[in-house]
């Protein structure tokens, strides 16, 4: 079979880099085949769990050992996959299982793309939007939604139209869950391919205002973004091109007729829903609307729309428009939605809050959807992407700004012009431009002093550089699509550097580590992307914070800024030039290995390690070397250096900086001379590093036991960094310097014996081994082991303790010299044969003569190192470079030439120890002259005449650790082998019950680097024979242990435990050490990743995955093992007692030890699980021992043991029934353990269905078939597979019968009164679970149900509750349909709905659609016609299908008779519902007191339920207790009443249209009494929610009577009366009238518009809010779209067609605009004639202007706002009415946080401006300022540069006002003028700085006593101000003209009058404070007089003298 060379070159890498051969990929196909055959056998007999499970696990096995799967294999097996995932009724775990699966076969967007694989939609969307909003019934999951998004590239382009045609009209505008849900849809089945659908959704999401719509719609757009650089992607021709073989409806049936492609066609008249036929001419116009290079209407722009479709450009040049993909108006908006989503505070408190504050009105539904990417990251990728060089580019850094263009406009103060000139843009990219501006307008809140927020901004650019170096890498490659004109130029990226690095700069003095490690990873992607503009700023930073003493905080900073920018100074492709401040770096950072700074030890270690494992340690000055020319270098890792003079400036500067400046670059020659003399400095650096980490290592604190959790953690953590940088060092060192360290480390071990270093000592040790193990094994062995003999025979470790305590002084040096041996030994493999006597002889000496319990455990230790170093496969070295080049002569003359190198995997060579024979004999001897005899000693302990006492638990210990050991060290030693026929008698005693042997899978064995796999070689023979008497030991000592243990065993059953840990799990490679690699290899890979898609990487990493493999095979290895059998009854045994009974009846110190060996077990083995539950059980009857109950307790809680019995329902019975039989048992403890266990089965047990097996889902079969088809025909067998059915449904039917057997054991253990009310809890949630979709209710089962809702615990009444409801709807599905595909998803047919496309959609339609809700219905018309509507399903956009229902039959039931096997249950349920005594003892619990202010649905929907199966016959009962709580008006039975009767109401709604007539006719007349006398304060909220719920989700005319009365009374409410709560009560009501109804309301709207509008001056506050609320209700209600027609495709058309400014999204429709103005045009009337004093809250302009005031959460309110906002300002100043001050300031606040319609912003600009201006009041004035600022702030990228023009003269006219506080507010004391300027174009900066600075040089101060002193002061003030105001908007840079403004104008008025030298001072104080950082940049800018006149600015200090 054809693979392709890349994926057989990847396989070939992997096999070149592990220590083995491996098996052949042809071998490895066949069994993928035998695989796929079993997988497609269990489908075909719907052996789904445990059959499909079992055989998909082999597949992900076969996945890990990255054998490649052919592609049509892969394709055939994804779409059966999808099937199973869409299959009606399949387990949710097998969902989530396939889509495990299907993500891993799907994730590679090269393996499988749309070409190979189509998938159909409407499977998905049809099971999702039934899921998504949930029935409070059912509860149902949405992994529908993960498959959408994950299968989303495989829906056909052509499926757009159809899509936007299903999904779009459900979008309702005035219900945030509709838009919500409708934008999911779209954005999660939309094809991103062909965005012909863009256009629409920017319309629309610029008619919404919430977060959780923008979140996903940044996702959408980044996604877009980025796919369609590739103009392939787009092209039209495409969708012809690509085989539509997918069509499938949502019941997976093929569609009939051709597919829905809408035509072209008159806007006006366009030919509705046209289908289009695949070979049709206008297949080209689905990929029009609005996009570049197509024209409005669908066809390509300058091809007739009626031309051939083989008339397409020959050349498409994508979809690309004003900015990327985006039109210039939709970036905008883009950008004002990313300004607001940053979430940053201003001085408004609160502006940024309006989205969330929407979305809290979101249902809990759309938590549960999967989450779309983050925001900010979204932001950043859209940003990137959309980058480009498609406009003029500004001039480069050194050109003069072209100030001679004319100047016409302006006006005010300044007559500020406005330069006509073409728009250029930074780097010529107009993303990049509009990034730089939002930076800059930023770039104040990255200071460290910020609040949280900076996280987020940090976030922000560490993604933009992410994708930044991501995209520009992918456009190095050759075979990268995008369009060279499209391509990221070197000046983008350099000035986006540049753009980002003062932030960075700025935030990386962070004191939050998210934040710092934000800016960690992005100073080093900038690093890599432009070092000389990162590396150089940074060193000026570091190095003088490393030389003197600074803050602990700033310190770290550097450090932490040094580690991001690592690669920069090491690495000479990155930068060149950096290289030669390595070695004064590594000198500075010494001082960082601090032991009494372990924060600072960390961060200098971590940067060590970067720094070391890409260099060579050598000193270069004793080499004579060439002269070597820059140009002979290997081009592939060849330095690059950008072009300074290619630089334009964010910073409006002309003067490059210092460490820019092209005339101080070294050539490479110069740089790699300094180099070389550098490099003399390494010798004196590591050993200065070797003695500080000795330093290090002798103040550690006291070591611990192993394992304890007391102290030493932050110890630990400190030497495991600094032994990982020694590590590192000492592995890169030259051979001079590695002798070095080893004689520092040689001295120090020899002549230091320290307790509190052992393990340090040991590691240090490993450190040098690792690096040269021979040398260091000769130096340190004969030495080591000299010194053991000696205190051996000193009597060191001679006192005998099994357990850690103090160490003995006289120990500590046998403690260190054994801990310097096993360092010697690390990694010592071959070198360590020359030792083998001394060896053998020191253990042998070690395990006779220690008797402690630390002396015999570092015994057991070093025989561990021993035979792990000479059995293990371990790569021998990890440098930097491979080993031939390591030492070869040219690398050790010019190491420095290779600095940073990558190498790509098919390079790399790794060096591997492979055990040979000389060390396989040695290990044979150690295991035959040592272990051997020692097994021989510990049977003789365990004999009948061993004598128990503290001297035999000692021997045993030491002993048995010693062989633990030994064992412990050889996980590889020898391979496993199962028979087929052990296999299959194993089978009997599987955790796989009720399966055939043929289906129970193994994985194959496979080549995985085990020592013996011969079990004929005699030496495999000898280990197996040793590894047997080691477990028939451990079965022994366990049986004797268990039944003769005392007081002296409690040691020994501990190192027993370890012991079987020991002979069970260490097989292959443990589990610990696979999550170690895999955990190591991940943080590797992150710390050396330069950018996304990375294919070169440090050689280090290949060596480490290289590791990682090798462990992963193993583990698939061992899968063997984990899913074998043990076959030998001994083994079984032992697992029982040792795991179960030993630990079932051990004390509290090591039972956690065992249970955590049993868990573990139960991983490892098949089988325990099943064995261990009955023995388990037995410790639960009645009369066992307390601890013996509590351990099996304990066991049973562990997830291993209670998730298998509750998930095999024929176990279900067992646990059941020990568990509630616990109740015997009263202990505290013990009871709390059950509990643990029953919370445990009830979240684990899950609804039976077997509903799965009768559906037949239709495509199912023939991809089975495809698939099959590739497979061999010899693996096929039918007899096979129909013994599978056969099984599967014998395994179905014993599952039915324990499912019949729990229910009654529960019912009984239920209903018994001795049960305990906890035990009854768990037993009425699992009746609950057990109330079934697939099967009919027993009467017993919902008759207990029944009763338990009146039950006294409320418990129990919840869960009965909830139950009966469910209950009540399966028994409604089950009559509804008999089709298993609706039972699976819960899909009822109501006999009286139909579903019907609208005819002839208009907006006249709409209007008589909605003017038929406030006409009755005519009965005999509705029963004949759907009329009724419960649930709009379209229409406020556009129409579609329509779902009304018929009116009832007059006298015949609706759904009666219910499902015949249902009705047993049903007469149960009748006979107690129309029961007096259950209703009465059911109201009494509704109306008891509790804490519920409304109505409680589950009561509701209770009653509801029954009310719904009983029908009439249920009224008589029901009506007198309803009829008594209606008469008692306390608040509680009120309450009650309100249930029962919305239950009753809610469920008479299909009752025959006489009982319905009749229950009206009751309830009709006690509207006045009960919606009337009977409401009062505490019952308002009751009753209103009372009627939410019967209005919601209900055809208004259905409630007609209740209608009318509220319309009735709601028109006639006096809102005038002395009362004022029965005008409340009445708006109240009616508020929820309108809620309820939303849109359907507009019926009623005028009436009471004219009446709630005449009512706006009432009396009463409270009405006055009520009538607020509703007047925006209403023009909520009104807001109307105004497509030309309501229908998808002309919506989506005109979206594209209309010009932007159009309002299509009816933003703007005015609803009772008119009145409003009028009312405007008489509130300055009306405030000049306010009461005085405390009356003026009373007064109409109070009233009614509070009446009109509301917030602004949708951008259709501006129409409404901006009349007002002149009284706004006016009133928020307001002295002597509070409430109607803050009411203003809060709308004022949110008007800035909500982006609001182009045409509507010069309006609201124009109203601050005139305010500003205008106003007389000063403090108007001067609180309008921030506001200007604000709202330029949040919407600056919609404002045109004329308008920030007018504002800045504006601004610069406020200077001069006559009020100190505005002028100065105007400026700078609260950065409104300096913030503007700080985000405005350069050139209008620079002519007011003009303007200032020509104004400030002519005004001269007369004399005080002169009439013109005072304007002259506030002219020149006004200039002064202007001029700090700019200086103040470049807080952190310095531009090119600001020196001059200090030095040449502000430092001529420091003594001038005040105010001027107040600002003047302050000006220069701040100035001070923000530049301290840069001050060693900026002050370069500054001439001498300037520098003399900013220190006599600041106060005559010479602060930076």
């Amino acid at each position: 079979m054809a693979f392709t060379a890349e994926a057989l070159d990847k396989l070939q890498t992997y096999a070149a880099h592990l220590p083995y051969s491996i098996e052949p990929n042809s071998e490895m196909q066949n069994l993928l085949d035998f695989y796929l055959t079993r997988i497609t056998q269990c489908i075909e007999a719907k052996d789904y769990d445990p059959g499909f499970l079992q055989w998909d696990s082999m597949l992900n096995y076969f996945h890990l050992l990255k054998y490649p799967i052919p592609q049509p294999k892969r394709v055939a097996l994804a779409k059966v996959y999808f099937d199973l995932c869409v299959t009606p009724g399949m387990p949710l775990h097998i969902v989530n299982t396939s889509l495990d699966t299907l993500n891993f076969l799907l994730r590679s967007k090269k393996k499988v793309s749309v070409d190979d694989l189509r998938l159909p939609w409407k499977p998905i969307y049809h099971i999702l939007s039934k899921d998504l909003f949930l029935s409070r019934r059912h509860q149902t999951s949405n992994q529908m939604a993960q498959l959408a998004e994950l299968t989303r590239r495989f829906f056909h382009p052509a499926c757009a139209d159809e899509m936007v045609d299903t999904i779009l009209p459900s979008f309702n505008g005035l219900d945030l869950n509709s838009v919500l849900a409708t934008q999911y849809y779209l954005n999660t089945f939309l094809p991103l391919s062909h965005p012909t659908w863009l256009p629409m959704l920017m319309r629309m999401w610029s008619a919404v205002n919430s977060y959780m719509f923008d979140e996903r719609h940044f996702a959408l757009l980044a996604q877009l973004a980025e796919i369609h650089l590739d103009p392939a992607i787009s092209d039209p021709g495409r969708i012809d091109e690509i085989p539509d073989d997918a069509r499938l409806d949502e019941n997976g049936l093929p569609e009939e007729g051709p597919r829905l492609r809408w035509n072209t066609g008159d806007a006006q008249h366009p030919s509705s829903s046209v289908r289009v036929d695949g070979g049709l001419q206008l297949k080209i116009q689905r990929q029009g609307l609005g996009i570049n290079g197509i024209d409005g209407l669908g066809a390509p722009n300058g091809v007739d729309a009626n031309s051939s479709k083989n008339q397409y450009p020959k050349l498409w040049t994508g979809i690309f428009k004003d900015v990327g993909i985006f039109t210039q108006e939709e970036w905008d908006l883009i950008m004002c939605k990313c300004l607001a989503s940053m979430e940053i505070p201003l001085a408004d408190a609160g502006s940024f809050m309006t989205g969330p504050v929407v979305d809290e009105q979101a249902s809990f539904e759309f938590s549960r959807l999967p989450k779309s990417h983050w925001r900010i990251y979204s932001l950043a990728k859209l940003i990137v992407y959309t980058m480009a060089p498609d406009g003029k580019q500004l001039p480069h850094s050194g050109t003069a700004t072209p100030f001679e263009i004319p100047v016409v406009g302006g006006g005010g103060y300044f007559n500020i012009p406005i330069p006509k000139a073409e728009k250029s843009y930074l780097a010529g990219c107009k993303a990049l431009d509009s990034l730089a501006k939002l930076i800059v307008s930023l770039e104040s809140f990255f200071h460290p002093s910020n609040g949280s927020y900076t996280t987020d901004l940090s976030a922000f650019l560490k993604y933009i550089v992410f994708e930044f170096s991501k995209r520009w890498h992918l456009e190095t490659l050759p075979d990268c699509k995008v369009p060279m004109n499209r391509r990221l130029t070197s000046e983008i990226r350099r000035e986006l550097v540049r753009c980002l690095r003062t932030p960075c700069f700025l935030a990386m003095f962070s004191s939050d580590s998210d934040t710092v490690s934000n800016i960690q990873s992005a100073l080093k992607s900038m690093t890599i992307m432009e070092a000389d503009l990162i590396v150089p700023p940074i060193l000026e930073r570091a190095i003088p914070s490393l030389e003197a003493l600074v803050e602990t905080q700033r310190t770290l900073a550097v450090i932490k800024a040094l580690g991001a920018v690592a690669l920069g100074i090491v690495s000479r492709d990155v930068y060149y030039g950096g290289a030669k401040h390595l070695v004064q770096v590594l000198e500075l950072l010494l001082p960082g290995i601090d032991a009494n700074d372990p924060l600072k030890t960390v961060c200098t270690t971590a940067f060590l390690v970067e720094v070391s494992q890409h260099i060579m340690f050598s000193d270069l000055t004793e080499v004579e070397l060439a002269a070597v020319s820059s140009d002979t270098k290997d081009a592939s890792w060849s330095p690059v250096i950008s072009r300074a003079d290619l630089i334009p400036t964010v910073r409006f500067d002309v003067v490059p900086s210092p460490s820019e400046e092209p005339a101080s670059r070294l050539s490479n020659e110069e740089e790699d001379g300094l180099l070389r003399d550098s490099t003399a400095g390494f010798a004196n650096w590591v050993t200065g590093f070797i003695r500080r980490v000795i330093v290090l290592l002798e103040n550690l604190p006291d070591e611990s036991a192993p394992g304890s959790s007391n102290g030493g953690g932050t110890e630990n953590t400190v030497v495991s960094a600094a032994m990982e940088a020694c590590s590192q060092i000492c592995s890169h060192l030259s051979e001079p310097l590695f002798d070095l360290v080893l004689d520092l480390v040689w001295n120090f071990a020899t002549t230091t014996v320290r307790a509190n270093a052992v393990r340090a000592a040991h590691q240090l040790v490993e450190c040098v081994a690792r690096a040269n193990s021979a040398k260091t094994l000769k130096r340190f062995l004969p030495y080591a082991i000299q010194n053991i003999r000696s205190e051996l025979d000193h009597g060191a470790s001679s006192v005998r303790t099994t357990t850690y305590s103090h160490i003995e002084p006289s120990d500590a040096t046998l403690h260190w010299n054994i801990a310097i041996l096993r360092g010697a030994l690390y990694h010592g493999g071959k070198a360590v044969l020359g030792y083998r006597e001394e060896l053998s002889s020191v253990i042998d000496a070690l395990h006779r003569k220690t008797f402690s319990k630390r002396g015999f455990s570092y015994t057991g230790k070093l025989l561990y190192s021993l035979l792990d170093t000479l059995t293990q496969m371990y790569t021998l070295e990890d440098r930097f470079v491979n080993p031939d080049e390591w030492d070869s002569a040219s690398f050790r003359d010019g190491h420095h030439k290779y600095w940073g190198r990558l190498y790509a995997a098919e390079d790399v060579e790794i060096q591997w120890h492979i055990p040979s024979s000389e060390e396989v004999t040695f290990v044979l001897e150690l295991l035959t002259r040592h272990v051997e005899p020692t097994l021989s000693t510990l049977e003789s302990l365990i004999s009948e005449t061993a004598t128990r006492n503290e001297t035999w638990e000692n021997d045993f210990c030491r002993h048995l650790s010693f062989v633990r050991n030994a064992f412990a060290a050889l996980p590889t030693i020898r391979q496993e082998f199962m028979s087929e026929s052990e296999i299959l008698e194993s089978c009997g005693s599987s955790d796989v019950l009720n399966e055939l042997p043929e289906f129970i899978a193994s994985v194959k064995p496979i080549k995985s680097g085990f020592i013996f796999d011969d079990p004929s070689d005699p030496r495999y023979t000898l280990v197996s024979a040793l590894r047997d008497r080691f477990g028939r030991f451990l079965h022994s000592a366990s049986e004797k242990l268990v039944d003769e243990g005392d007081e002296n065993t409690v040691d020994a059953i501990l190192m027993l435990i370890r012991s079987c840990r020991t002979y069970f799990l260490d097989y292959g490679d443990s589990r610990y050490s696979h999550q170690s690699q895999e955990s190591d290899y991940l943080s590797e890979l992150g710390v050396t990743r330069r950018h996304a898609n990375q294919k070169r990487w440090p050689r280090a990493i290949f060596v480490r995955r290289a590791q990682y493999v090798l462990v992963e095979v193993e583990r698939v290895r061992t899968a063997t093992r984990e899913a074998g059998r043990l076959a030998h009854r001994r083994f079984a045994a032992m697992v029982n007692l040792v795991l179960c009974d030993r630990q079932v009846i051990s004390p509290h110190r090591f039972r956690a030890s065992a249970q955590a060996l049993v868990e573990s077990l139960t991983s490892a083995y098949d089988g325990i699980r099943k064995r261990c539950l009955p023995q388990l059980y037995r410790y639960l009857e009645k009369g066992s021992d307390d601890d013996r109950m509590k351990g099996a307790l304990y066991t049973l809680n562990l997830s291993n043991f209670c998730k298998f019995a509750m998930g095999e329902p024929t176990l279900v019975h067992d646990l059941t029934k020990y568990m509630f039989g616990c109740q015997w048992n009263e202990k505290p403890s013990i009871q709390n353990c059950v509990s643990s266990i029953a919370d445990q089965c009830v979240s684990g047990f899950v609804e039976p269905s077997f509903v799965v097996y009768q559906v037949q889902y239709p495509p199912t079969k023939k991809n089975l078939t495809r698939l099959r088809d590739l497979l061999p025909t010899s693996l096929a067998d039918g007899a096979l597979v129909r013994r599978c059915a056969v099984n599967r449904s014998e395994r179905q039917a014993k599952q039915e019968s324990a499912m019949v057997d729990v229910r009654d054991i529960l019912l009984r253990i239920a209903e018994n009164p001795q049960t305990h009310w906890k035990y009854s809890i768990t037993a009425i949630r699992l009746l609950r679970t057990l109330v079934r979709r697939d099967c009919p209710l027993h009467a017993s089962h919902i008759e207990y149900l029944l009763t338990q809702t009146h039950a006294d615990h409320p418990s129990m009444r919840y869960y009965a509750q909830r139950a009966v409801m469910k209950a009540s709807r399966y028994i409604k599905l089950r009559t509804s349909t008999d089709s298993p595909g609706d039972i699976a998803f819960y899909h009822n047919h109501n006999p009286l709905r139909r579903t019907f496309l609208t005819p002839q959609p208009s907006h006249e339609y709409t209007a008589e659609y909605l003017e038929s809700f406030g006409s009755p219905l005519d009965h005999a018309v509705a029963r004949e016609e759907p009329v009724l509507q419960d649930k709009p399903c379209s229409g406020w956009l556009v129409w579609k299908y329509q779902s009304r229902f018929l009116l009832p039959d007059p006298a015949k039931s609706t759904f009666q008779p219910w499902d015949p096997a249902s009705a047993p249950a049903i007469d149960a349920i009748k006979r107690l519902a129309q029961s007096t005594p259950f209703w009465d003892k059911l109201s009494t619990h509704f109306s008891e007191e509790n804490y519920h202010e409304t109505t409680v649905m589950d009561n509701v929907a209770n009653v509801k339920s029954l009310v719904q199966l009983v029908e009439e016959d249920i009224f008589p009962v029901l009506r007198p207790v309803i009829e008594k709580l209606l008469s008692d008006k306390d608040q509680n039975k009120q309450r009650g009443a309100a249930e029962l009767l919305a239950g009753l109401l809610g469920g008479s709604k299909h009752w025959p249209t006489e009982a319905q007539d009749r229950l009206w006719a009751w309830f009709t007349p006690k509207l006045d009494q009960i919606l009337g006398t009977n409401v009062k304060t505490d019952t308002l909220t009751i009753w209103s929610s009372f009627l939410e719920y019967i209005l919601s989700n209900r055809d208004p005319r259905r409630v007609q009577p209740l209608i009318d009365w509220l319309v009735k009374k709601g028109l006639s409410a006096d809102f005038n009366s002395e009362s004022s709560f029965e005008p409340i009560k009445m708006t109240f009501f009616i508020r929820t009238m309108i809620e309820a109804l939303g849109w359907r309301f507009a019926s009623w709207t005028p009436a009471f518009l004219e009446l709630y509008w005449n009512q706006i001056g009432c009396e009463h506050d409270e009405v006055t809010s009520y009538i607020a609320e509703a007047l925006a209700a209403f023009c909520k209600i009104s807001w109307r779209p105004t497509p030309s027609q309501p229908i998808s495709e002309v919506f989506a058309r005109e979206c594209a067609t209309r010009p932007p400014d159009d309002d299509i999204m009816g933003l703007e429709h005015g609803y009772h605009l008119d009145a409003l103005l009028n009312l405007a045009t008489e509130f300055p009337e009306m405030r000049k004639n306010r009461h005085p004093g405390a009356l003026a809250p009373r007064s109409p302009y109070d009233r009614k202007l509070m009446t009109r005031l509301q917030e602004v959460n949708a951008t259709s309110m501006f129409q409404y706002i901006i009349p007002m906002l002149p009284e706004l300002f006016k009133a928020a100043e307001l002295q002597d009415h509070d409430a109607l001050a803050r009411r203003s300031q809060t709308l004022l606040t949110a008007l800035c946080g909500v982006t609001p319609p182009l045409s509507k912003l010069p309006e609201l600009l124009e109203v601050i401006f005139a305010t500003i201006r205008k106003s007389p009041s000063w403090r108007i004035r001067s609180n309008t300022l921030p506001m200007l600022q604000i709202l330029y702030f949040r919407q600056a990228p919609i404002i045109s540069e004329e308008m920030v023009v007018r504002i800045q003269d504006v601004l610069s006219e406020c200077l001069s006002d006559e009020v100190v506080e505005v002028r100065e507010r105007a400026a700078v004391l609260r950065s409104t003028l300096s913030g503007i300027l700080r985000c405005s174009p350069r050139r209008t900066i620079l002519l007011l700085k003009d303007r200032f600075v020509r104004e400030a040089s002519r005004i001269s101060l007369p004399s005080r006593n002169t009439p013109k002193y005072a304007s002259e002061l506030r002219r020149l003030h006004a200039a002064v101000l202007g001029v700090t105001a700019l200086i103040d908007a470049f807080p952190y840079s310095v531009p090119s003209w600001l020196p001059e403004l200090i030095g040449d104008v502000l430092s001529r008025h420091t003594y001038d009058p005040i105010p001027i030298s107040t600002t003047v001072r302050k000006c220069a104080m701040k100035f001070k404070e923000t530049h301290q950082d840069t001050w060693h940049e900026d002050s370069l800018k500054f001439d001498e007089e300037q520098m003399s006149a900013l220190a006599t600015l600041l106060a005559g200090s010479s602060y930076y003298a």
